[in-house]
């Protein structure tokens, strides 16, 4: 499917802020300072169509303590992994840190043994998952950041019986797209630099960081 000017302009973004960490040596600290921009860009993004939707008077229904998704698989991106495991390593106690990666093999376990369609249904709480809230919000991955709900019915319906082609939450599309795009365009910059990027599940990535 041909890209619409919007995703074109959502890639520059994104290939655009890669591009400055691959200027600045590659460095962690460079791609880490990268990984914040394009967060703060799409959370500057995602601001601008709350309030809009609220003006409007849209429905999102994404609230603190409402953690449904925070049961499903989770996908980011390598680069996205680092950045919150070294988050977690220098917010979090030591002792912290350890039940969090505990929860991440249990977890990670479990998966790895499913197929497509079984993952896609399986429901486990993430490793980062504390009183039905996020415990590393400010660095949870784009997929975390990009998924708003206009239904939270939707989201039951999906949590207690979730089906591909029948059931699935109600997101807002135009957030999803934008951010996929800015994380396109963001690795697609990377590899300009023969850095090339891997996509895993949270707890995937935070038990395979662990062992490094």
């Amino acid at each position: 499917m041909a890209l619409t000017e919007t995703d074109k302009a959502f890639f520059s973004d994104g290939y655009n802020i890669g591009l400055h960490a691959v200027e600045s040596g590659l460095t962690k600290e460079a791609i880490y300072v990268a990984t914040e921009t394009i967060y703060e860009a799409i959370d500057g993004l995602i601001d601008s169509l709350l309030k809009h939707a609220q003006r409007e008077s849209i429905a999102v229904d994404c609230t603190k303590g409402c953690s449904m998704c925070c049961y499903q698989p989770v996908f980011a991106v390598s680069h996205e992994i680092d950045y919150l495991y070294n988050y977690i390593k220098n917010h979090f106690t030591k002792q912290k840190v350890e039940v969090i990666l505990d929860r991440a093999n249990g977890l990670n376990n479990e998966r790895d043994k499913l197929n497509q369609t079984s993952l896609y249904n399986h429901k486990g709480a993430c490793p980062l998952l504390e009183d039905d809230s996020c415990s590393a919000y400010k660095a949870r991955p784009m997929a975390c950041r990009i998924y708003l709900s206009m239904s939270v019915d939707s989201c039951q319906m999906f949590y207690d019986n979730p089906s591909p082609d029948k059931n699935y939450a109600q997101l807002l599309e135009f957030p999803l797209q934008a951010g996929r795009m800015m994380n396109e365009g963001f690795t697609h910059a990377l590899k300009t630099a023969q850095l090339n990027t891997s996509e895993f599940r949270i707890e995937e990535g935070l038990a395979t960081m662990a062992k490094q």
